[in-house]
């Protein structure tokens, strides 16, 4: 790896190869010491005065080798850990709140393929890092420190019936039954593959599932909320009511109606806005979105007399402008959403568990509620293979922007933002119809190849 290993979600690349196991160790040793010297480990009664890890992975079989060794590294430090096997990157954050650990590591790679992997740290109360606290992970990656022996070394035990509380703890944040409403899941063979049906059961759904099979090589292969193709079939082809899909570490979820339309996460994020709203539970009437919601969906709020705040992509920007702001809902178009009443990451069973409620309490469908916004036809081309340091000093790129932005007008926008987790540079353009927006992306995305090369 080169340059800052930190993108926008921990630190990823292909297991083994960019990410090492001798990475994983050190990294997690350096954790240990940046959170430690910052204060968030606290000596707890009972524990020897040593502070506490949970950790948590995806079913990639990557994940195996990385989970020891970050293991090893945590302990190898003075910190006691609790593996809890495959679990939900949100169910770690919780989890690291709910049993008072002081950190929490999740080995993930999220929607990526197989071979990649990830690893993202939680602070006490299952907070992701800021960026500062990243930096100086990475600034004491190697330095020399002294090591703790005999007692003073970590204990290792396993957790992994904890699983069940994180279960219990979503199915007490519901605000109704769903006794009748038929669903089809889609685990993406990945974290959620057990927790995901079993919560949907007890609250109700009748459950059916696909992408619930995961063998540590499968997570996200033509399966899960980037490839929603088997869902729509699936869902169009029976008689469930609609369709539920995660991605590999179930931080986020996008649904399928019962005729096969994809409902996004700015239309999740709208169809709950109005149910928390109606219940008198949305804060100052208010959802944090990022740059690349669908412009429709800020309109559909404005409406509703609802307020959209926006921040940089990544959910725990939004996170960030969500507690600054004193606000509860909000999240991104990609299906991470953060209901921060009951969460402190994107939840994507969580989402799933209060879309299918107000299915349920309302008695309309999901097409008719997610109708209450109209998505403009938005095209995003990712450009792969270029210097994304030159998105931002390209004099022919910032005028293809400003040209293509006084053919849109006011009704549509364009957006090009360097990807935080590949290297590529992501083209985004929404416009009045399909073929503007289209055509006006192509151009421009053909600019970044030539000018960011």
């Amino acid at each position: 790896m080169t340059g800052r290993l930190f993108g926008t979600d921990g630190v990823r690349g292909v297991a083994g190869r960019d990410l090492t196991a001798e990475l994983a160790m050190d990294l997690s040793v350096a954790a240990a010491h940046v959170l430690g010297d910052a204060g968030a480990f606290q000596a707890t009664v009972g524990r020897r005065g040593r502070p506490l890890a949970v950790v948590g992975r995806d079913p990639r079989a990557s994940g195996e080798f990385l989970e020891a060794a970050v293991v090893a590294g945590l302990a190898s430090s003075g910190v006691d850990v609790l593996r809890l096997g495959v679990l939900p990157t949100p169910a770690v954050a919780y989890l690291t709140s709910a049993l008072g650990a002081d950190l929490g590591v999740m080995l993930s790679a999220s929607h990526n393929p197989a071979p990649d992997n990830g690893i993202k740290f939680f602070a006490r109360g299952g907070y992701k890092l800021p960026d500062a606290v990243e930096n100086e992970i990475e600034q004491r990656l190697g330095e020399k420190w002294e090591r703790p022996t005999g007692t003073g070394v970590g204990r290792v035990s396993d957790a992994y019936g904890e699983a069940d509380r994180y279960i219990s703890h979503l199915l007490a944040s519901v605000p109704g039954r769903m006794e009748g409403l038929r669903v089809i899941v889609d685990c993406a063979n990945g974290a959620a593959h057990m927790v995901a049906p079993e919560a949907l059961l007890r609250a109700g759904a009748s459950v059916e599932t696909i992408g619930a099979a995961p063998d540590g090589h499968n997570i996200n292969e033509g399966v899960g909320s980037t490839h929603l193709d088997a869902l729509r079939e699936a869902v169009r082809g029976g008689d469930a009511d609609l369709g539920i899909a995660y991605d590999g570490d179930a931080d986020r979820c996008l649904a399928v109606t019962a005729s096969g339309e994809v409902v996004d996460g700015d239309q999740i994020m709208a169809i709950l806005a109005l149910a928390m709203r109606e219940r008198g539970a949305l804060a100052h009437d208010t959802v944090v979105a990022t740059v690349m919601s669908n412009l429709g969906f800020k309109l559909a709020l404005r409406r509703h007399g609802l307020t959209m705040v926006e921040t940089a992509v990544g959910d725990r920007y939004v996170l960030e402008a969500m507690r600054v702001g004193g606000h509860n809902l909000g999240g991104e178009q990609s299906g991470h959403v953060v209901m921060l009443d009951h969460a402190t990451t994107g939840d994507g069973v969580l989402t799933s568990l209060h879309l299918l409620a107000r299915v349920a309490e309302t008695g309309r469908s999901l097409a008719e509620l997610a109708s209450v916004m109209t998505r403009l036809p938005q095209v995003l081309v990712n450009v792969r293979n270029v210097d994304k340091s030159r998105v931002a000093t390209s004099e022919k790129l910032a005028a293809a922007v400003v040209a293509a932005e006084a053919e849109l007008g006011d009704s549509g926008r364009v957006l090009i933002r360097p990807s935080g987790t590949e290297p590529m540079v992501r083209v985004m353009v929404e416009a009045e119809s399909h073929d503007q927006a289209e055509r006006i992306a192509a151009e421009l995305a053909e600019v970044v190849r030539t000018s960011c090369a």
